[in-house]
């Protein structure tokens, strides 16, 4: 019987832009293109990207970049024309110079201190208190019964109406922008934690009972964990719930504070610090 001869593999020789190299566990470099030697019937076989210039790779930064810059010129022309008085539509540079002036004369960190205290405390005091009770209403459906209705009245309620009531019970002093904060921040956040131990795994949970697990292990290890990606949500949210607070507790009433601007730029830095860490979580939501 003839043995069988095989025929040799022919291999072609194609780019490879960018990525591993195949057969080699080497990596190419970002924009450069490589010589692969792959068979000629390999699967691997793909057509290569194009090679993008430093405008493409850094695109999203250009133009985001270059539309903040537009939208500060703008405001600096129609600010100089003065078509409208500098009382009501300053330019950037009138901006600058009444931060200037703040800084030299020690009120601007006074005011900071101020919102920031009464920003922290608030924030904090809701998260406290929040975030333990969205667990218990969301994993006790007899105790979510029995508190849902005022959870419902109190968060379809403007927390602005309620505030001339907190100014007669704690004062125009700090206590009162505190109730406020908590308020605002409170209902973001404790209805997001229950949304999370609601939704999850109903598979694991049962699979977890069936190992003969109990309540307390199974909310240790799957209803606590589970939950966060939903907890981290509602602590964001209730960051810009709470900012509305400041601003509209110092607008009421106030002897200090600095509301506006830098309102908005703590508010940002805050929402986008918890925007990572809530992707660092992502893996843990339920996936449908």
């Amino acid at each position: 019987m003839a043995e069988r001869v095989e025929e040799p593999i022919k291999y072609d020789t194609v780019p490879s832009y960018p990525g591993d190299l195949i057969g080699t566990g080497q990596r190419a470099l970002p924009g450069d293109l490589v010589a692969t030697r792959v068979p000629h019937e390999s699967p691997l076989r793909t057509t290569p990207l194009p090679p993008q210039n430093w405008f493409q790779k850094h695109e999203a930064l250009i133009i985001g970049t270059a539309a903040v810059v537009i939208f500060f010129a703008v405001w600096q022309a129609v600010g100089s024309a003065r078509i409208v008085s500098r009382l009501f539509l300053p330019a950037p540079t009138d901006v600058i110079e009444a931060f200037t002036e703040l800084v030299k004369d020690g009120e601007l960190a006074q005011d900071l201190g101020y919102s920031g205290a009464e920003f922290g405390i608030g924030y904090v005091l809701a998260a406290v208190v929040a975030i333990p009770l969205g667990l218990l209403l969301g994993w006790y459906p007899r105790f979510r019964y029995a508190l849902d209705p005022f959870v419902t009245f109190l968060y379809a309620t403007p927390r602005i109406v309620l505030l001339p009531l907190f100014i007669i019970w704690f004062g125009i002093g700090m206590e009162s922008k505190v109730a406020v904060i908590f308020l605002g921040a409170f209902f973001a956040i404790l209805i997001n934690t229950t949304a999370g131990v609601r939704n999850l795994d109903a598979h694991l949970i049962k699979v977890a009972r069936s190992l003969g697990a109990g309540a307390l292990v199974i909310f240790k290890t799957i209803a606590l964990p589970g939950s966060v990606p939903f907890i981290l949500t509602g602590l964001r949210l209730g960051i810009g719930h709470a900012l509305i607070g400041v601003v509209v507790g110092e607008l009421v009433a106030a002897q200090h504070g600095i509301g506006r601007f830098f309102i908005a730029a703590a508010g940002m830095l805050l929402t986008y610090a918890l925007q990572r860490l809530e992707r660092h979580f992502d893996a843990w939501r339920p996936q449908r």
